[in-house]
């Protein structure tokens, strides 16, 4: 005897046949598929026409990585902003946002409608904490809660290849990052940066010039690099160390205090503030997010191995996502890292771009909910 059919909605097999019963969905039927009102269920919106409410599980949401994607103009970053709303109202993770135009934070005003829109410090207070880049910075004339440097020692050879085309490096630059890093260690940036390029000396015999001991051509020399290609790169990093936020040793752990900030139930908005280039953006994520999800990892492993509670997750929203994981490097970013891994580590990310399809293919199958406008 056939048992009684499973209530709920089925998986759409077939296209319904012609003349098949159709109504209009009730409420019932739009709290079947988007969920029930409860804990950690959060109100995005109304169907158009009924007005019935649309809800999304966050605590589902927040286990795989999201993204939010549409055209300019069409509300990416107001939707963004209310989803983080919904995630630190109900508190099901901690979130990191990485605020390239400064529009999380501060009320901001909707241009279309002429009104003010509330920015996620008017609304949580002192639960989210506003970072800006550089001693001193402001966001939009607003006081960040704290302000952010980082130690040349935390830049990896690695980092400044993302930056290939930001910085139009040669395909030379691979060798001779390689050579410092070999020459220098983990201190290659600030030791690099101490040379001197176009420094000589002359002999006073023959009155000839050569490279100075101090001297970017006299250290490729010494590694068998070539001394224009060293020097040439010196010059484009040489954009980096003059960034405010770039210093040799920071009064403080910025990144440390960033991952206390989260672990204490607080939300962090980094703004950018005057630091709106590719090149600011790719370099501070990716080092910063490669930092925050070593501690990730280490609590992770030290949950399993010695009993201790699991980390609290976390959710990293990314704009122009597609700098950061289009094919050319998503391999190498630690956001392509956090994607493949699928949350083993209580990491996920919020990717909000207009070109979903400047995203690398392997990163989109692992978007657990997408949102396209």
């Amino acid at each position: 005897e056939r048992g009684l059919e499973q209530p709920g909605p089925k998986p759409v097999k077939t296209v319904p046949a012609h003349h098949a019963a159709v109504r209009a969905a009730n409420a019932a039927d739009v709290a079947e598929i988007f969920g029930q009102d409860g804990a950690g269920m959060f109100e995005v919106g109304q169907t158009i026409e009924q007005g019935y409410p649309v809800r999304l599980d966050l605590n589902k949401f927040v286990k795989r990585s999201s993204g939010i994607f549409g055209a300019t103009g069409t509300g990416k970053s107001f939707l963004t902003r209310m989803i983080l709303a919904g995630l630190m109202r109900e508190d099901v993770a901690g979130a990191l946002v990485f605020d390239m135009h400064n529009e999380y934070a501060f009320d901001d005003t909707d241009s279309d409608r002429g009104v003010t829109v509330r920015g996620l410090k008017s609304l949580f207070g002192s639960k989210v904490q506003v970072a800006a880049l550089g001693k001193g910075a402001m966001v939009r004339g607003n006081t960040p809660d704290f302000t952010l440097e980082l130690a040349m020692s935390d830049f990896r050879t690695s980092d400044v290849e993302l930056l290939g085309d930001a910085l139009n490096l040669t395909d030379t630059a691979g060798v001779t990052l390689n050579a410092l890093g070999r020459a220098f260690g983990a201190n290659w940036f600030a030791e690099f940066m101490k040379l001197e390029a176009g420094a000589v000396e002359t002999d006073p015999e023959t009155g000839k010039t050569y490279p100075a001991d101090n001297s970017v051509a006299a250290w490729a020399r010494q590694n068998n690099v070539h001394d224009k290609a060293a020097e040439a790169l010196h010059r484009k990093l040489q954009l980096i160390a003059d960034r405010d936020y770039v210093v040799e040793t920071p009064a403080y752990d910025a990144v440390r205090d960033i991952v206390d900030k989260l672990e204490a139930g607080r939300h962090v908005i980094l703004s950018f503030g005057k630091y709106d280039d590719e090149r600011d953006y790719l370099l501070v994520s990716n080092v910063l997010t490669r930092r925050i999800r070593e501690q990730w990892v280490k609590k992770t492993d030290e949950a399993k191995t010695m009993g201790n509670s699991p980390p609290r997750p976390l959710m990293i929203a990314i704009e122009e996502a597609h700098k950061l994981l289009n094919p050319h490097i998503a391999s190498q970013t630690a956001f392509g890292i956090i994607a493949r891994e699928l949350r083993k580590y209580y990491v996920t990310l919020l990717v909000v771009d207009q070109r979903p399809s400047g995203i690398d293919d392997e990163i989109m199958p692992q978007l657990g909910t997408r949102i396209t406008g």
